[in-house]
């Protein structure tokens, strides 16, 4: 089974169908809320400032794109 993580925020359109679309595959995942300073660290320190952002393994997709997310979860 491989790791998803989803770097999120509570105003993000996106980051609500990202969510959707991988419950509605069945595939568990990790939350983390970049109002949260240390998730909002860690997004910095990859370089990266916009949500969604996708980490299934070491892949890291950014913003919310179907093929990217099922080419990761392969």
């Amino acid at each position: 089974m491989k790791n998803v993580v989803v770097y999120t925020s509570d105003s993000c359109t996106y980051c609500t169908l990202t969510k959707n679309y991988l419950r509605s595959k069945g595939i568990h995942f990790e939350i983390r809320n970049i109002k949260e300073p240390i998730y909002r660290r860690e997004l910095m320190r990859m370089r990266l400032r916009g949500v969604p952002v996708i980490k299934v393994d070491d892949a890291v997709i950014v913003g919310f794109d179907r093929y990217a997310i099922d080419e990761a979860l392969r």
